[in-house]
């Protein structure tokens, strides 16, 4: 897969992806990242991409010129081009899925009051917001998209069952997690994890699982086709909670 993000501040976004599991994919070739700078491809003299907003109001407005030169000096027939801005489509893990079958994604960094939108009209394929709340910029979206999406491209992680039992990916939470110390502070780890009885530990983290999403997302709950084991145990959480009360 190949990421073009085009930005402002570059340096910014290299500094962030040179470690960890996204900079070993870069390593590894698994995935390719370019930084474009919008300034480059402004006419002005000081290198302005800026201006006054038509109709008046306050801040200012990115220019379209280029922005629409930036794009098109990256943009290929299989390009997605996409523009982070808090008015697009929320960002979830199964957007993220989609766009990790992509050849080629151009992720547009907005700023200030955001950019022409004779751009977003004609130019962009989609927008995407990671939250209703606003940024100063979209380079924090960018980096939040990439990291996602390159962890999903075959090969990134170790093990393909290591995304696919994490939060999200199948619509629920995922279940708590332990590691040694077996006791730390008097506070022990379930037993049903030191049982080597990997069917009893199944189902202790699907009944987990199920029941963080429940009580922390029920609308999650509310969006997904559960199973007829997955009913049955989330009616069991819906007693056991009833119970308490």
């Amino acid at each position: 897969m190949k990421i073009d993000i085009l930005t402002l501040f570059p340096t910014m976004l290299e500094e962030v992806f040179s470690y960890s599991i996204i900079g070993r994919a870069i390593k590894d070739k698994l995935v390719e990242l370019n930084y474009i700078n919008i300034r480059d491809f402004s006419e002005d003299k000081h290198k302005r991409v800026d201006d006054y907003p038509f109709g008046g109001g306050p801040g200012m407005v990115m220019k379209p010129e280029p922005i629409y030169k930036a794009i098109e000096s990256v943009r290929k027939t299989n390009s997605r081009v996409i523009y982070l801005t808090p008015k697009g489509r929320v960002y979830n893990q199964s957007l993220a899925k989609e766009l990790s079958k992509e050849q080629h994604l151009i992720l547009l960094c907005g700023h200030y009051e955001g950019i022409d939108n004779r751009i977003v009209e004609n130019y962009i394929d989609d927008e995407i917001s990671i939250g209703d709340y606003v940024l100063t910029g979209g380079e924090i979206s960018a980096m939040v998209v990439v990291d996602s999406v390159v962890r999903l491209i075959p090969g990134v992680l170790s093990s393909e069952e290591s995304f696919k039992e994490e939060s999200h990916y199948n619509g629920l939470l995922e279940y708590p997690q332990y590691t040694r110390p077996r006791v730390f502070r008097g506070y022990e780890v379930p037993d049903v994890l030191l049982s080597g009885n990997h069917k009893k530990i199944e189902e202790w983290r699907l009944y987990q699982s199920l029941k963080l999403t429940y009580m922390r997302r029920p609308d999650l709950i509310d969006k997904l086709e559960l199973n007829e084991k997955q009913k049955k145990v989330l009616n069991e959480i819906k007693k056991e909670i009833n119970t308490q009360k």
